[in-house]
């Protein structure tokens, strides 16, 4: 009796498979970004993204100056799985899975052309969706493209023409049938809504992209445009802001790769223009900002994690760590498919937590710089702050001349009254809500002071010092070593003249 096992082949039906690939999580910024990072890859100098609204015929090009691709070398990238994601690939290589430029095409569209320019010569194949789900074959056939069908191809020609006629080599990826990038613009305004999804694109891509658009030293620029408008690289570390810290750079070993890590303190609001503060705000603001931003080959992935290592709070929300890893590390990084997320390994989280503590006081000193000048600890405050066994309490401060000014001249009987009442106000001292106000630099905490109330304090304080003997050039500093809220050196040296 024979055990033999026999192998047969079961290969996907691409109706159903090709319908799965399209909802695997990319966005219209995400997919555009992975077509670029082809075109970066193909070391072009110049992509350009070229789109137009016409209703159910409206179109994306996205078109490069890269090194261009032959026949049989298209056919093989129009392949899905084109390269395993575990054979090692070039060091400055954007791709991970051989399917990005695939499965982000046919994310936004169902028909995906791609015309490249190589040794003088127009090759061109496409992704036809609807041809697929109507060829009662069901194979996975592309559409190949003779020069004849490229010329009648009257859009796809008019791009070639505009951008590779000039050009030794290049690549044009023409997405048309836009149904899912359109999806949910027929009951509004779809050319605005259109432009808007466009407009949130290039915001993404001048994120993503920045350290290409806007090079460090020793790396080659990349000019990137939409319909022929520049993009502008925007760094969320603020290089540009003198007030912004850099702190101590890191960096952790792993099988030999070198993982770079460099936290920086964007500035409060109080050391920069209001414009350049809300600038780096970004979406969100800065408390959905913070944390790690990590990128690979220079491309960045994910932005304002802290990868559960910590919460997102306000006291820490200046804080945005830039980590960058090679695509020699993606096994254990975890990269999922459309580059959007990422998943660090134990022996790295274990390495970052620590640069978490290291750093966290850093971006909370902002913050408490600013709480402390309410509670000058060089003057006798009218709040007393006392910390007893690792526990922060605030009191009202008793000793402060003014008060005990006061409780001096109380009836015996009514001290017990006045005392518990200043206990009541002491125990509820309202700390949460000082804690998110003093985090908070959109809020200003400094009171409005009533000029005449303040004078009125100042003559009872000098009245108060007076009668504990005090006298001349002791009793002024005695007095400016007190705190009278809204108090000016220019209003006390004019009541202690007045008061000789």
């Amino acid at each position: 009796m024979s055990n033999m096992t026999n192998q047969i082949s079961i290969p996907p039906r691409p109706s159903v498979l090709l319908d799965s690939l399209r909802n695997i999580g990319y966005t219209i910024e995400t997919a555009l970004a992975d077509i670029i990072d082809n075109s970066i890859t193909a070391e072009a100098g110049e992509i350009s993204v070229r789109f137009l609204w016409d209703g159910n015929h409206s179109w994306i090009a996205i078109s490069d100056d890269g090194c261009g691709m032959t026949q049989i070398e298209l056919q093989a990238a129009m392949r899905f799985g084109s390269m395993s994601p575990n054979l090692p690939r070039e060091r400055d290589d954007l791709g991970r899975f051989g399917l990005g430029m695939k499965t982000a095409s046919i994310s936004q569209c169902r028909r995906v052309t791609v015309c490249s320019k190589c040794n003088g010569e127009l090759n061109a194949c496409e992704w036809d969706l609807d041809r697929i789900f109507s060829d009662p074959s069901d194979s996975w056939s592309i559409g190949v493209m003779d020069g004849e069908a490229v010329a009648s191809d009257a859009l796809l020609m008019s791009q070639a023409e505009e951008f590779l006629s000039s050009r030794e080599s290049g690549t044009i990826v023409l997405w048309r049938i836009l149904d899912t990038a359109l999806a949910g613009t027929e009951n509004v305004d779809s050319e605005q809504k259109f432009s808007e999804m466009m407009d949130n694109a290039r915001t993404h891509l001048e994120t993503v992209f920045h350290r290409f658009l806007s090079p460090e030293k020793g790396y080659k620029s990349v000019r990137l445009d939409f319909n022929k408008s520049q993009l502008e690289g925007f760094n969320p570390f603020g290089p540009a802001i003198p007030a912004r810290q850099e702190l101590q750079s890191e960096t952790i070993l792993i099988d030999g790769e070198v993982i770079n890590i460099q936290p920086y303190v964007l500035p409060h609001r109080n050391k920069v223009t209001p414009d350049v503060y809300e600038l780096y705000a970004g979406e969100g603001g800065y408390v959905q900002n913070q944390g790690f931003y990590v990128y690979r080959n220079r491309r960045l992935i994910v932005k304002g994690t802290w990868f559960r290592l910590t919460k997102k709070d306000e006291l820490n929300k200046l804080i945005r760590v830039r980590i960058d890893i090679p695509n020699s590390l993606d096994h254990i990084w975890g990269i999922n498919i459309n580059k959007s997320q990422v998943s660090p390994p134990e022996i790295v989280r274990k390495q970052l937590k620590k640069i978490i503590d290291r750093i966290s006081g850093r971006g909370r000193m902002v913050f408490q710089r600013r709480a402390t000048s309410l509670i000058n600890h060089n003057r006798t405050g009218v709040w007393k702050r006392e910390v007893r066994e690792g526990k922060i309490t605030y009191s009202i401060n008793r000793e402060h001349p003014l008060l005990s000014d006061m409780i001096s001249q109380v009836p015996q009987e009514l001290r017990h009254r006045l005392e518990t009442s200043f206990q009541m106000i002491a125990d509820s001292f309202p700390y949460d809500i000082y804690y998110n106000d003093a985090a908070n630099d959109d809020v200003d905490i400094q009171p409005e002071y009533d000029e005449a109330l303040v004078k009125a304090l100042c003559e009872q304080m000098i009245d108060a010092l007076k009668r504990c003997g005090l006298a001349g050039s002791e009793l002024k500093k005695r007095f400016l070593e007190t705190e009278i809220p809204g108090a000016t050196g220019e209003l006390i040296d004019q009541l202690l003249i007045s008061k000789e």
